[in-house]
C-alpha cells in the first residue's frame, strides 16, 4: 500500500537519511520512534510529498511518486494523503467547519458536497456544537480533532502525523489516540505517525525505530 525503497536525503554535507526501506500495509497504525535529529519528520515529509528524496523511490498505492511532475503530485497529495501536526495549523479566520472544508475545495469538490462531508466528520468527531467556532474558541483537543477532520475530508490513503499529540495535556492525548484507532476501525484508516509519547508508540500495530537516518528496528523486516 506504502513503500519506501532506499530512500536518501541530505541537506549540504548532512546526511540525514541514509537508505530507508519502509513497507506499511492498508489499515496499519505505525509509528516511528527515536532521538530528535533521526530524520524522522524528514521522511515523514518525503513520504507525504512536501520534500524530495535525493535517491530512492515512494509509492502509494503503486503509484510511484517520483515519476510525477509538480502539478500532477500537488493533486495526488490532495486527494490521497492527509497531514495532522503537532501544532494543528488552522487558519484563524476561518470556522472550524470551513477549516475542514479548504482540502475539498482546492481538490474541486462541490461547496455543497464539501460542506457536508464536513458536517459529517465534524458529527463524527464530537464536534456539532462547535463547527461554526473559530480556532480562537476551541479547546486545544478540539483544534486537534478538527485538524484531524480536515485530514480526512478527501478519504485519503494514509494520514501521516508529525507529534500531533505533544502539544495537549494527558486527558486530550489519551482521546486522540483512541480516534485514531476509532478511524482504522470504522474507515480502514491507515496512519503512520511520528511520536515521542511512549504510550502512544506502545500501542500502534507496529513501532519503527530510527537512528541516525537509518531504520534500526522494524518488526515487519520480513515483508
Amino acid at each position: 500500500m506504502i513503500k519506501a525503497e532506499g530512500i536518501t536525503k541530505s541537506f549540504g554535507t548532512l546526511k540525514v537519511l541514509k537508505g530507508i526501506d519502509l513497507y506499511v500495509e492498508k489499515g496499519e497504525i505505525i509509528s516511528i520512534v527515536g532521538a530528535s535529529g533521526a530524520g524522522k519528520t524528514t521522511l515523514l515529509q518525503i513520504i507525504g510529498t512536501l520534500d524530495k528524496a535525493d535517491s530512492g523511490t515512494i509509492y502509494i498505492n503503486e503509484q510511484q511518486l517520483n515519476t510525477l511532475k509538480d502539478t500532477q503530485l500537488s493533486d495526488f497529495r490532495n486527494k490521497n494523503i492527509g497531514f495532522v501536526f503537532q501544532f494543528h495549523q488552522l487558519l484563524p479566520e476561518f470556522t472550524a467547519l470551513e477549516n475542514v472544508m479548504i482540502p475539498a475545495l482546492i481538490g474541486k469538490v462541490k461547496e455543497s458536497l464539501a460542506k457536508q462531508r464536513a458536517k459529517e466528520l465534524l458529527d463524527m468527531l464530537g464536534l456539532t456544537e462547535r463547527m461554526e467556532h473559530k480556532p480562537n474558541e476551541l479547546s486545544g483537543g478540539e483544534k486537534q480533532r478538527v485538524a484531524v477532520a480536515r485530514a480526512l475530508i478527501n478519504n485519503p490513503a494514509v494520514i501521516l502525523a508529525d507529534e500531533p499529540s505533544g502539544s495537549l495535556d494527558t486527558e486530550n492525548k489519551e482521546e486522540l489516540h483512541q480516534l485514531f484507532f476509532k478511524l482504522r476501525d470504522t474507515l480502514g484508516q491507515t496512519f503512520i505517525i511520528v511520536t515521542h509519547d511512549e504510550h502512544l508508540a506502545s500501542i500502534t500495530d507496529r513501532t519503527v525505530h530510527m537512528k541516525d537516518g537509518l531504520i534500526i528496528d522494524n518488526p515487519a523486516d520480513s515483508l
